[in-house]
C-alpha cells in the first residue's frame, strides 16, 4: 500500500495514528539533529519529521533527498510545536519511521511554487511539471468540476449528450479550417469541426429536441490570451423554443454554475441592444461593473471654429469622476500617448477639467466657458470630474473611446474581482458588408434566422434593405468577455437559400456546401435554436483570470505550438506518398 492518506487529508484527530502518505519532496529544511521535509500531492502538503536522535540512518537518508523526489514515508501522526495555521494540515507532522525513494528527479527548470521563476514557453514546454503548481493544479481541478455541474444541469432539463463528428467537410465561410488529408480518398481532405452547427441543427431535424455537447472546436486563426486554435464549447441546441425560451434556459444554466462552483448568486441579466451596447460603450461586449457611459456632443462642439470637431463625423467622451485634480498635465500626456499607439490609433485627445470656478480644457481657445459649461451639462459632471474626449470616424472612435474606458475603469479601481455582472446583448445586425470583397458576411453565421419582422424584407427588400437586417441573435456577456453565442435558426429551405444568395454563395456552390441541411429541412424541420459557451473562457472569467491557458492542461503557445510535445512537426516521406501530397523537400527542388 503507497498510502493510507493523502498529503492533504491528516488532522489532529488523527493524531497518534500511524500512516503511509506518498508524494513528491516540495521543499526540506535541515536543522541539524532534526530534517523536516513538505511532501507534496494533488490534495495538499504534509510536513515530515526525521530525528537524528530517534534513526541516525534514516535522517541521514532524508537529508539527501533532492527536490521532486517520489517518496513514501510511514510514521506516526503527532501535534506540532510550532502550528502552521495557514495550511489545512498545519496543525500535524509525520515523525517518520520509515522511508522509501519511489523514484528520483533532476532539478526542475524552475520552481515549482505558486509564484515561480519559470517563463511561459518553459514551463509549457515541461508543462507536466507545471501541472504540479498550485495555481495550474487547481484550475484543472476546477475545470474538471464546472464539467461535471454544467452536465448535471442539462440533464435536468432533459437535455441529451451526443457526439457529433470530428472529421467533417470544409465550408469557405467563418475562420479557416485545419484539414486532414484522406488516404483513402487521394487529393480529398477532411476538415476539424469550428463547430457542430449544421449537426446539431439536424439532431432538431431528428427529433431530438435538446442536445448538447461538451465538444472540442478547431480554428486556424490568430491567437492571442483568451484564443487557442483548439477550444472547448458547451454546445447546446433546442427545438420549438424562441428566443426568451433560450435565453432562460441558460441564464439557468449560468446561475446554477455561479451559485455551485463559487457560492455567487447572480441577479437577473439585464438586455441590451446591439446598437445600444455601440452607443453607450463602444462594444458589442461592454463591462457595466462601472458606469462611464458614452456621452455625444456633435451639437454642442461644431461649427467653433476648432476643425478637428468640425470635420469629424463623432465627437464623444466619457465622465471621469473625481479625476480633475489627479490628472497632471504629465498624465495627461502619458494618456494620450497610449491612446495614439498603433493598436489603439487615436490621432488625440481633449481633456476638459470641471474646476471650482473656472472649466480648463485642451481645447479652451476654441470655446467660451459657457459652452464648456454645456459640455459638463451633457455629462452630468460635477466639481472635480475630467471629461475626456475623442473624435473622427464614428465605429473608429467608438471603438478607441471603448479602450480608454477600459483603462480608466482599471487605472481607477473601478472593477470589483470579485464583481460578476452578465448581459445578454441582442438583435445584432444579421448581415455586415464589405467593401473589399464587396459582398455581405454573415454577422454569426449564414444559418442565423433574421427576426421574425424582418423575414419579408430579407426575401423580397433591396441591397439597402438588406443593411438593416437585425438578426435573431444573442450574446451572453460577463465582464466585458463573451461567453457565449447563438441564435434561433433558419428552418425553411427557401429562407437559408435566400441568405446563402446574399452571402455571395452560386446555388450550385449552395448545394454543393450545404445540400444535406437545405434537404434536410423539406422532411419537416421544426423551428429551433441553440447557443455554445466558450468553455475555456467561462472558467477564466469565472476565476477573474483574461488568458485560457492555464484551463487547459496542454495549451499551444502564441504562434499556435505545443512547445512540450514540438508539435507540429514534419511527416515521414512514406506518409507524404501515401497521402499523395508534395513534400516540402519536393516542393523546393521545383
Amino acid at each position: 500500500m503507497y498510502r493510507s492518506h493523502n498529503c492533504g487529508e491528516l488532522r489532529i484527530e488523527h493524531k497518534g495514528q500511524s500512516v503511509a502518505i506518498s508524494g513528491w519532496l516540495n521543499a526540506s529544511r535541515d536543522f541539524g539533529g532534526m530534517t523536516f521535509i513538505d511532501l507534496r500531492d494533488r490534495y495538499g502538503i504534509t510536513q515530515v519529521v526525521f530525528n537524528m536522535d530517534d534513526d541516525a540512518k534514516l535522517c541521514e537518508r532524508a537529508r539527501k533527498l533532492g527536490r521532486e523526489f517520489v517518496l513514501k514515508i510511514e510514521g506516526k501522526v503527532r501535534e506540532r510545536s510550532n502550528k502552521n495555521l495557514n495550511r489545512a494540515t498545519g496543525e500535524i507532522e509525520i515523525e517518520a519511521s520509515k522511508l522509501e525513494v519511489l523514484n528520483t528527479s533532476k532539478v526542475p527548470p524552475f520552481t515549482i511554487e505558486d509564484e515561480t521563476d519559470g517563463g511561459d514557453d518553459l514551463r509549457m514546454k515541461f508543462r507536466y511539471l507545471d501541472i504540479r503548481r498550485n495555481s495550474v493544479k487547481d484550475s484543472l481541478i476546477f475545470r474538471g468540476k464546472l464539467a461535471i455541474e454544467t452536465r448535471k444541469y442539462l440533464d435536468s432539463q432533459e437535455f441529451i449528450e451526443v457526439e457529433t463528428p470530428v472529421l467533417i467537410k470544409s465550408t469557405p465561410e467563418g475562420a479557416r479550417d485545419f484539414v486532414v488529408p484522406s488516404r483513402m480518398n487521394p487529393g480529398q481532405f477532411y476538415a476539424l469541426p469550428q463547430s457542430p452547427q449544421t449537426f446539431k441543427q439536424l439532431l432538431m431535424v431528428a427529433g431530438m429536441d435538446r442536445y448538447f455537447q461538451i465538444v472540442k472546436c478547431f480554428r486556424d486563426e490568430d491567437l492571442r490570451a483568451d484564443r487557442q486554435p483548439e477550444f472547448t464549447q458547451i454546445d447546446c441546441e433546442m427545438a420549438f423554443v424562441t428566443r426568451e425560451d433560450v435565453l432562460n434556459t441558460f441564464e439557468g444554466l449560468t446561475k446554477s454554475l455561479f451559485k455551485t462552483m463559487k457560492g455567487i448568486e447572480l441577479e437577473d441579466f439585464p438586455r441590451m441592444t446591439y446598437d445600444e451596447a455601440m452607443v453607450k460603450y463602444g462594444s458589442d461586449k461592454p463591462d457595466v461593473r462601472f458606469d462611464m457611459e458614452f456621452v455625444e456632443l456633435d451639437d454642442l462642439v461644431k461649427g467653433h471654429g476648432f476643425g478637428v470637431f468640425d470635420n469629424a463625423e463623432l465627437v464623444v467622451g466619457i465622465c471621469a469622476k473625481g479625476c480633475a485634480e489627479a490628472f497632471s498635465n504629465k498624465k495627461i500626456k502619458e494618456l494620450t500617448a497610449w491612446m495614439q499607439r498603433p493598436q489603439i490609433g487615436a490621432k488625440g485627445l481633449v481633456n476638459v477639467k470641471c474646476l471650482s470656478g473656472e472649466i480648463k480644457s485642451s481645447v479652451g481657445k476654441f470655446y467660451t466657458q459657457e459652452q464648456l459649461s454645456e459640455w459638463c451639462h451633457r455629462f452630468e459632471a460635477e466639481e472635480g470630474d475630467m471629461l475626456l474626449i475623442l473624435s473622427g470616424e464614428a465605429e473608429r472612435t467608438r471603438k478607441q473611446l471603448n479602450e480608454l474606458r477600459l483603462k480608466m475603469g482599471h487605472d481607477l479601481g473601478l472593477i470589483g474581482e470579485d464583481d460578476f455582472k452578465p448581459l445578454w446583448i441582442v438583435d445584432f445586425p444579421l448581415l455586415e458588408w464589405d467593401e473589399t470583397s464587396e459582398r455581405f458576411h454573415a454577422m454569426h453565421h449564414p444559418f442565423t434566422s433574421p427576426k421574425k419582422e424582418d423575414v419579408e424584407r430579407m426575401l423580397n427588400g433591396d441591397h439597402a434593405t438588406m443593411k438593416s437586417l437585425r438578426a435573431n441573435a444573442y450574446d451572453l456577456v460577463i465582464n466585458g468577455a463573451e461567453i457565449g453565442g447563438g441564435s434561433i435558426r433558419i428552418h425553411d429551405r427557401a429562407l437559408q437559400s435566400k441568405n446563402f444568395e446574399l452571402l455571395g454563395f452560386s446555388e450550385q456552390e449552395a448545394e454543393d456546401q450545404f445540400g444535406f441541411l437545405l434537404g434536410a429541412f423539406e422532411y419537416g424541420a421544426p423551428p429551433h435554436g441553440g447557443i455554445a459557451f466558450g468553455f475555456d473562457r467561462l472558467c477564466a472569467v469565472m476565476n477573474g483570470q483574461s488568458s485560457i491557458r492555464d484551463f487547459i492542461a496542454f495549451p499551444k503557445n502564441n504562434q499556435g505550438r505545443d512547445m512540450m510535445i514540438d508539435a507540429p512537426a514534419p511527416i515521414h516521406e512514406e506518409q507524404y506518398e501515401e497521402l499523395y501530397l508534395q513534400s516540402t523537400a519536393i516542393v523546393e527542388e521545383v
